[in-house]
């Protein structure tokens, strides 16, 4: 493949994951920035209830991910009867993760929320925004799964314009629902919930709408995709490393909020308020690693092991450049990006504090992502990522934040920079096993 046909394929499939990606994370930041006028406590709730729907969206992240790696590599081999099994049985255990998850937060909200803040108002609001958000989850597993199948086919840009249309009825409703205008109820955090509820209904619906369109891909629609013949045991090979690297990397996650958390109100906010600038600059740059994962893998499941190895030393030069710029963005923008918040002074100025080492480590978290999260990961031996993201959370990144927090009594900004050392750790070992080619594999049918 020529350097500029190359491109090209990663351009059409990055461009949408990423525009896609920020404005999914967009009814987050819109959430915040919206509820950032209201004050601090429910900036907090608002964060710390996205930490627990982190582990949610971690879990149907990593079937997606499963979705994506067996669709990418049947694609290249042709097989489509194939491909129609590997979507039939992703779905179906995305939306079985959802009712899990929308159970738990039906019934202890204000418990679950708990685990992360002693603050009383804090807990009681964000119990509540976790309560009405989490009647969503089942509508976005399909979403998440769809969408994963569009980006194989070479489709990218649809689930992007449903992406759009979402965020603007989320922006839309967040304005109404949060501060009452036009007639609207004042709602505060709960009309924030309820927006978000409303405008991923809209995205599924639309990306439902667009693979009815086009699934003709599949060959014969009307032929039944014979779930039983699927090869189980090797699904289940790739699917259990990830789902419990991915758990365990989210509980390190989750850990982490509660290390912030116990450092105080002010300190939690102040992170809170960088969740918007974190979200946004992953997903500008998330497109590279879904981009790597579809292309290399279906050089795998061509035979292509040498075009498939020098695509990757592309797409990871790619990422390196992409996130330099980005830490040079979140730099000039931070003083600027802070005075949005009506909260203390104080808070501002621990927020600037993280940001800067958030700048620090965006390099590091960006190729963990493709070189981890894309390429190690679409040859389907899926334990060598376990094994890293186990070392790099819980070896190293939860040890350094105790330690950090509670025995050498740092503040909130040196706190996250140390524990974010763990990039590093992972990105390293990573590294290594790209060079050894070992997780280069074909799947069988």
């Amino acid at each position: 493949m020529k350097k500029s046909s190359f491109l090209y394929s990663v351009c059409i499939l990055a461009i949408p994951v990423a525009l896609q990606s920020m404005l999914q994370a967009s009814f987050g930041v819109v959430d915040q920035v919206m509820i950032g006028q209201l004050g601090s406590v429910d900036v907090t709730a608002v964060g710390l209830a996205g930490k627990f729907t982190g582990i949610f969206n971690v879990m149907v992240s990593a079937v997606s991910a499963v979705a994506g790696i067996m669709i990418s590599q049947y694609i290249g081999q042709k097989n489509h009867a194939e491909v129609r099994r590997s979507l039939s049985v992703n779905l179906m255990l995305a939306i079985g993760v959802a009712v899990i998850f929308t159970v738990l937060c039906a019934v202890l909200p204000r418990q679950i929320m708990g685990l992360y803040i002693e603050d009383e108002a804090a807990v009681e609001s964000a119990g509540g925004y976790l309560f009405i958000t989490a009647w969503g989850f089942i509508i976005t597993s399909g979403a998440t799964i769809i969408s994963t199948m569009l980006r194989c086919m070479e489709k990218a840009s649809l689930p992007l314009y449903a992406g759009i249309a979402a965020a603007v009825v989320n922006t839309g409703l967040n304005y109404l629902l949060i501060f009452g205008k036009l007639g609207f109820p004042e709602l505060g955090i709960a009309g924030a919930a309820i927006a978000t509820l409303i405008s991923q209904a809209v995205n599924f619906i639309l990306i439902l709408f667009m693979y009815i369109k086009y699934r003709n891909f599949l060959g014969k629609t009307n032929e039944s995709a014979n779930v039983g013949k699927f090869n189980y045991k090797q699904y289940l090979t790739m699917l259990m490393p990830i789902l419990f690297s991915e758990f365990m990397w989210s509980f390190g996650e989750n850990v982490y909020a509660g290390i912030y958390g116990h450092l105080g109100t002010d300190a939690c906010a102040a992170m809170t308020l960088t969740n918007p600038v974190q979200s946004l600059t992953i997903g500008a740059l998330c497109g590279l690693s879904q981009a790597a994962g579809i292309i290399i893998g279906k050089k795998l499941g061509d035979g292509e092991f040498d075009g498939a190895y020098n695509a990757s030393k592309k797409l990871i030069l790619y990422g390196a450049v992409g996130s330099l710029i980005f830490s040079v963005i979140i730099v000039l923008i931070m003083p600027y990006y802070v005075r949005i918040y009506n909260v203390e002074e104080n808070v501002r100025q621990i927020t600037v504090q993280i940001l800067t080492a958030y700048a620090l480590v965006v390099p590091f978290k960006v190729l963990n992502m493709i070189v981890g999260g894309g390429i190690l990961r679409s040859g389907g031996k899926t334990k060598y990522i376990m094994v890293i993201d186990i070392i790099g959370t819980w070896i190293f990144g939860v040890p350094l934040g105790f330690l950090s927090a509670f025995v050498f009594g740092l503040s909130i900004p040196y706190v996250y920079f140390i524990l974010s050392l763990e990039e590093c750790v992972r990105l390293g070992i990573s590294l290594i096993v790209l060079h050894r080619r070992n997780w280069m594999n074909t799947l069988k049918t």
